[in-house]
């Protein structure tokens, strides 16, 4: 068997980046259930926007985006809906438009050779003997077997390391449901929608190169039947869809208390998503990927004896600022603090339409003025 200093499980933001990062540094293999190459392979189901967050870490790491990985149009404003209250605002944001599988397939292709990648694996097995690590994974029609130092679980919402680190581990889930349309809206747009009855997490629709992607995050029971009618509720709010052209479905965390962030015990590490490192407001999870991904490298990399305490300690704000997501989440899916927010008006844009509603347009205008 070989030995390695460090396995990561799952090629995603979190693990192609601490990947990327430890290069040159140990002695690493990574296992992903991506093909490196097409459209084939798992894909998630993604809206496709790049938080500032996600931006910023970019932009420390010296590293831009190709111009196949970024989708058109960039939209700078959320269009957010209570449906129940038929509410709608827009609420300016700096998101970058993005191809999610391009984008995951991109960040893997910047993986040093050194890094030993097996694409389009299956890890089947780990377990902890004499001091080491055990992983047994399935790649190129063959059974393999490894041993590593470290081990670390980069394998998002049904993280197999999570499962066997913490059994007992309980925490909230939802299906994340979407479906891909042709794009027949006059004017595209990014949206953000509640509706408490079909839902107490959000949904979600965003235009990208030619497409019309709507989808949400629905109770695992009946989350097909809520997400069809979700569907048909929207189209009083102007929503168009037609027959969707491929349908995507996949399992996502929702942290909803301290306890939900875990990072690991026993030279075995927790990043991205499968720590529960989520924001419970938005489920954006690429700039947790990266900063957690950034932060157990050091960690990795340091002369320290316990890692895993070092770690910890290293993700500390980190799971502060994901606890603060959580509180915000209760106000945004709480019907009478979100309709209370939206009837405010506070930070909202109106648009300006001159054809339909001139006078409207000259008070815009004039205040602006």
């Amino acid at each position: 068997m070989e030995h390695f200093d460090v396995a990561i499980i799952g090629l995603g933001p979190a693990g192609s980046t601490l990947a990327r990062k430890l290069s040159g540094k140990m002695r690493v293999i990574a296992l992903d259930k991506k093909r490196q190459s097409g459209s084939e392979g798992f894909t998630k189901p993604c809206g496709g926007l790049l938080a500032p967050d996600a931006q910023r870490s970019f932009i420390r790491d010296g590293i831009t985006l190709p111009v196949d990985v970024i989708a058109n149009p960039q939209i700078f404003s959320v269009k957010t809906v209570d449906v129940a209250a038929s509410l709608t605002r827009n609420y300016q944001r700096s998101y970058i438009n993005i191809n999610r599988h391009a984008f995951d397939l991109w960040l893997k292709s910047l993986i040093p050779d050194d890094v030993q990648v097996y694409h389009d694996s299956l890890c089947q097995k780990i377990w902890r003997e004499d001091d080491k690590w055990h992983v047994t994974f399935r790649a190129n029609g063959e059974e393999h077997q490894i041993t590593a130092r470290y081990l670390v679980g980069a394998d998002g919402a049904n993280s197999l390391v999570r499962r066997h680190l913490y059994p007992q581990h309980q925490i909230r889930k939802y299906v994340a449901i979407q479906q891909w349309f042709p794009e027949n809206h006059p004017v595209p747009f990014y949206s953000c929608i509640f509706d408490n009855d079909i839902t107490d997490c959000y949904s979600w629709s965003i235009s990208k190169d030619g497409f019309f992607i709507f989808g949400g995050a629905y109770p695992m029971k009946d989350g097909q039947t809520r997400f069809e009618t979700l569907k048909t509720r929207m189209k009083a709010f102007r929503f168009q869809f037609g027959t969707p052209v491929k349908s995507e479905k996949c399992t996502v965390l929702f942290p909803s208390r301290w306890g939900d962030f875990i990072c690991g015990e026993e030279n075995a590490f927790l990043i991205g998503e499968a720590a529960g490192f989520i924001s419970a407001s938005s489920l954006e999870g690429i700039s947790y990927a990266l900063d957690s991904a950034e932060l157990l490298n050091r960690v990795l990399i340091l002369g320290v004896e316990n890692k895993n305490k070092a770690y910890r300690l290293a993700t500390r704000k980190l799971r502060i600022k994901l606890y603060s997501k959580i509180i915000k989440s209760r106000m945004l899916t709480s019907a009478v603090s979100r309709k209370w927010i939206m009837k405010s008006g506070i930070a909202h844009i109106s648009l300006v339409n001159s054809e339909n509603n001139p006078q409207k347009a000259e008070k815009i205008i004039k205040r602006v003025i």
